[in-house]
């Protein structure tokens, strides 16, 4: 298999739109590693301080563009990962009360003037999604080495991101991560449902499962 230009890769994306099994699949090349928000509760150059031969899967990213391009530039391979916009907004509005979705409501945005009454979360998530998506393809504008994968067709596709990145391992069960779904949104009210208040302690469990140098498979 020939070697790529690169030794990072970094897939951009909203979020709620596949990222953990993407990373879940990459996760069963034999020479990359492969992590989903590995670094994601670190600050400083700490949290951009990834190994080679690495792909990262992190919708926060998305957020951090600038010092991504301070530190990795044309340099890094990058891969937008894209869901339908409907999709994804729809998924966010269910995860109001938390998380990314919740900081652009409450603080990136700020909440409707009481006289206008309250704006549907829908309205809000729609409003994230794009504009993460444009950021991101503003990021990508002369990028050299750039792939873009689309949810709905991840299987039909995922053959062509090991060949450019020049994976080897088994690309059999990594497809076969693409019929799972992980980490659905649960709309709130649903029998059963945990709730997501706190959630720094499954961040630090999903970092210690994806850190830099575990592979799945």
């Amino acid at each position: 298999m020939p070697k790529p230009a690169f030794d990072s890769i970094f897939v951009l994306c909203t979020g709620r739109c596949g990222s953990t099994t993407l990373a879940r699949a990459c996760g069963h090349a034999s020479n990359w590693t492969a992590g989903h928000e590995s670094r994601s509760h670190l600050l400083g150059a700490a949290r951009l301080d990834y190994p080679t031969r690495h792909v990262e899967v992190d919708n926060r990213l998305s957020w951090m563009l600038g010092r991504l391009e301070t530190r990795y530039g044309p340099n890094a391979g990058y891969v937008h990962l894209t869901r339908d916009p409907e999709a994804v907004a729809h998924s966010y509005a269910a995860r109001a009360a938390y998380g990314i979705m919740h900081a652009y409501a409450q603080g990136v945005v700020f909440p409707s003037p009481a006289a206008e009454g309250p704006r549907p979360m829908l309205d809000y998530a729609r409003d994230m999604v794009a504009t993460v998506t444009a950021n991101i393809d503003a990021f990508l504008v002369g990028k050299p080495h750039v792939m873009r994968l689309t949810t709905e067709a991840l299987t039909r596709d995922l053959p062509a991101l090991w060949d450019w990145a020049g994976m080897s391992g088994r690309l059999d069960l990594a497809l076969q991560e693409c019929s799972i779904r992980h980490n659905e949104s649960v709309p709130a009210g649903t029998p059963g449902r945990i709730g997501r208040v706190g959630t720094w302690q499954e961040n630090i469990r999903r970092a210690l499962r994806w850190s830099p140098g575990r592979r799945a498979g």
